[in-house]
């Protein structure tokens, strides 16, 4: 049994111990100083004297010396003053790299008597250095399938400097397709990420160039640029998949350059060039790409530079592999640096619990036991975990751990955790043991179902047959078991005047719509409504989404010609001056087509005519024109056939009959055609005496009939007779006809006839309009009457 001390004796005991903890303390204290960068050569750091309590002088006296690791000396002594200046220009990025904070080890030695005082030199860093891209041009290979949203990570710039004077932002130029966001490595580095705002549209514009650029923290900040041109390609059905998203590999730092480290592998489901495949890297440091390289075909990653443990431990890259298409996939390589030693650590797992409750804290997963069979450094041992993970190690007794949870856990932010527990030696080279050990996290429903969207808008062909399945939504829920378990329903429209019931069904089960009933564009062309999604969980929760339905059209319409009539008593008939030029317009058919889109682009065609060649019609307005010049030796009646079809598929027609009368002027009698005679006898009397008289009456008869017209025209307009027709006064209507061939029928027009008092004249002359007076004198008449004259003349 251990015999107990007296008290008295046990406090001072205690106080020796401490009072020799705080000597070695001061002893051993480090010295430390800080400095810019590039301060010139000679810049004072600190007196040392006064740091170390001495007096003027004492620091030659005591023969003090500067003591730096390697040969080369960073800091010189001015022993008369005790100053401790800089030897040389410091360039932080030199000594350090990326190395942050960046000390310089020194010792002051003091030889009379001996002592060693340890010191060290922080050289902060100054933004000296602007962020610089690997590339000045960073090609990205989009396909036009891309959807709003869609991200497309691109390549980080370099800084040598640390800390804020590292890049901290990036930008983009002003485009109509992109933004840009600035995220964060799970190592703190910042990459720029682009994201589509708008559908790219490759006949629209194949291939876009702007300007991104880094920005550091500095002040005032610097900046580096890189082009980013854009290609837009066509559809590619799949992209690259990794058989990992993460390798990891470790290597041994006496690997002989050359050695292989790792084959990362792809496969891509397509064939031809989308599926051939090219490995490069992605995202990845000077430093890793200085010391690895990659089969572009194989994807093997190679040593090309001898690994040092002692400068860098460990490697993170991302490569790519980018098949034919454009399209790529992205994996990350972690390449940890293995020191050389015999002996491993090991660890013995004593309990493990592989399932918790994601509402219970604090509770115990593992407890395990490591050990070591190496002694001194090579026997000490540090034990971890990943970083970022809500669990944490606890040493209860010497070399035993309790890994706990970290809180509560969240099943759905992470159902299960792989952990990876690191036994690490510290021997040179060092060894480590890794455990990996899942945990399952139970659930409890917290989440309601989330749709994949939060509106859907679906097409329909009009006259769909009954149940046919339209579209589907589609719901997820972050929870397991019952509580993820989704069911679907139609939840009452907005608008009570909407038959939703007759129109639509969905599918409980899995969201599948159906329309009920075949479906009229011409009656309705879009409905929306909300489908609800329900999880069973206790209690049930749900949410909704907004599906829009786009009822498209199809071609079930036929065109229907609006002129010329065809439901007419008397056929219209368009008159054709013989001294018209080709291209003269005849008439237009006007035409409509109840259907929408490229179902109602109507295009027209000539058919049959009573003599080809003499007209034609444009196909895309319906203008019916004259083809050649008219001669004597062409026929004076006409009949034109034409067709009205839509681009529909298949498309429909009509057709519509056309009558043309040549005559060689429009004083000229119309002479009906012979579907027009039974309408014909029914005209005027004046008009049919008129065109007996011209067919069998001489021409002195003609004459008289002639010269008793004009008389009654000149008195209407109250006009004086002077040996012919009185010319009328004022300005000259400049609305009739046009006979020059190129020019369109006016709208409006009718012609006084005379006839010339000179003798042995015998052709008509055009005055001046009448319209008017005739339809001032003539509006007692029959109104049947009258539309046949101005059809048959070409009146509107």
């Amino acid at each position: 049994m251990e015999t107990l001390l007296p008290k008295a004796p046990r406090k001072r005991q205690v106080t020796a111990i401490i009072i020799l903890l705080l000597l070695w303390e001061v002893g051993c204290a480090t010295i430390k100083y800080s400095v810019l960068e590039e301060r010139d050569s000679g810049f004072s750091v600190a007196n040392l004297s006064k740091d170390l309590g001495l007096g003027l002088g004492e620091l030659a006296t005591r023969g003090a010396r500067i003591l730096s690791k390697g040969n080369k000396q960073h800091l010189q002594l001015e022993q008369k003053s005790g100053n401790l200046l800089l030897k040389e220009r410091l360039d932080r990025e030199e000594l350090c790299g990326d190395t942050d904070p960046c000390i310089l080890h020194f010792q002051v030695l003091l030889k009379n008597p001996v002592q060693f005082i340890q010191c060290e030199l922080q050289l902060r860093d100054v933004n000296d250095h602007a962020p610089e891209f690997l590339e000045q041009e960073i090609l990205l290979k989009m396909p036009e399938s891309s959807h709003p949203g869609a991200a497309f990570p691109l390549k980080i710039a370099q800084d040598l400097d640390v800390g804020s004077n590292t890049v901290q932002n990036y930008t983009i130029s002003t485009n109509a397709y992109f933004r840009l966001f600035t995220r964060n490595h799970s190592d703190g580095r910042k990459y720029p990420e682009l994201v589509l705002d708008k559908a790219l549209d490759r006949e629209e514009q194949p291939e876009l160039r702007l300007t991104l650029t880094a920005v550091d923290g500095g002040s005032p900040p610097r900046t580096g640029t890189s082009q980013v041109l854009i290609i837009v390609l066509d559809i590619n059905d799949n992209a690259p998949e990794f058989a990992q998203l993460i390798y990891e590999v470790q290597v041994s730092e006496n690997s002989p350059v050359g050695s292989l480290v790792i084959a990362v592998s792809a496969r891509d489901l397509d064939s031809g060039t989308y599926g051939e495949l090219s490995y490069s890297f992605f995202q990845s440091s000077n430093q890793a790409i200085q010391v690895f390289e990659i089969n572009t075909v194989m994807g093997e990653i190679r040593l090309k530079k001898m690994l040092d443990f002692e400068e860098i431990q460990s490697y993170r890259m991302e490569i790519e592999a980018s098949d034919g298409g454009g399209l790529s996939g992205k994996c990350t390589v972690a390449i940890e640096v293995m020191d050389v030693n015999d002996n491993a650590p090991e660890l013995t797992m004593s309990l493990l619990t592989r399932e918790i409750p994601e509402n219970t804290p604090d509770t115990v997963v593992a407890i395990f036991g490591i050990s070591d069979l190496d002694s001194g450094d090579n026997g000490k041992m540090k034990c971890f975990i990943q970083d970022h993970l809500p669990f944490l190690l606890k040493l209860t007794v010497e070399n035993f751990y309790t890994l706990v949870t970290e809180g509560a856990l969240d099943r759905e932010r992470q159902a299960e955790y792989n952990i990876t527990i690191t036994v690490t030696d510290l021997g040179t080279p060092r060894l480590k043991t890794q455990r990996n050990i899942t945990v399952l996290v139970s659930d409890v429903n917290d989440n309601a179902p989330a749709f994949t969207q939060t509106s859907y808008t679906l097409f329909v062909r009009e006259n769909n047959s009954p149940a046919l399945h339209i579209g589907s939504v589609s719901a997820t829920d972050t929870d397991a078991g019952a509580n993820a378990q989704v069911t679907y329903s139609l939840l009452p429209p907005q608008d009570p005047s909407l038959p939703l019931a007759s129109l639509v069904s969905i599918n409980a089960d899995n969201g599948h719509l159906f329309a009920l009933r075949a479906l009229d564009f011409e009656a309705l062309q879009a409905f929306e409504f909300l489908v609800g999604a329900t999880d069973r969980g206790a209690p049930a929760l749900s949410s909704q989404a907004l599906v829009r339905v786009q009822v498209l059209d199809a071609n079930d319409n036929s065109p229907f010609v609006l002129y010329p009539p065809q439901n007419g008593s008397a056929p219209c008939t368009e008159l054709v001056p013989r001294a018209a030029e080709p291209g003269y317009l005849v008439s237009k058919v006007v035409a409509v087509d109840g259907d929408s889109g490229q179902n109602a682009w109507l295009s027209y065609q000539l058919l049959k005519a009573t003599e080809p060649g003499l007209f034609g019609v444009w196909a895309h307005n319906g203008e019916v024109r004259t083809a050649r010049l008219l001669s004597e030796r062409d026929a004076a009646k006409h009949r034109l056939l034409l067709l009205v079809k839509d681009n529909g598929e298949p498309p429909r027609s009509a057709s519509v009959t056309l009558h043309v009368l040549l005559v060689d002027g429009f004083s000229q009698p119309y002479l009906p055609l012979p579907e027009a005679a039974a309408d014909a006898a029914q005209a005027d009397p004046l008009t049919v005496y008129l065109v007996i008289a011209l067919a069998s009456v001489s021409s002195l008869f003609l004459f008289s009939v002639l010269a008793f017209i004009a008389v009654r025209l000149c008195r209407r307009s109250r006009a004086a007779w002077v040996g012919g027709c009185s010319v009328p006064e004022g300005h000259f209507p400049g609305h009739l006809v046009d006979v020059s061939g190129t020019g369109t029928l006016s709208q409006s027009y009718q012609y006084e006839v005379c006839l010339s008092g000179g003798a042995g004249a015998r052709e008509f002359k055009f005055l001046k309009p009448i319209v008017s007076n005739f339809l001032g004198d003539g509006a007692g008449r029959d109104t049947q009457e009258d539309s046949n004259f101005r059809c048959n003349f070409g009146f509107n």
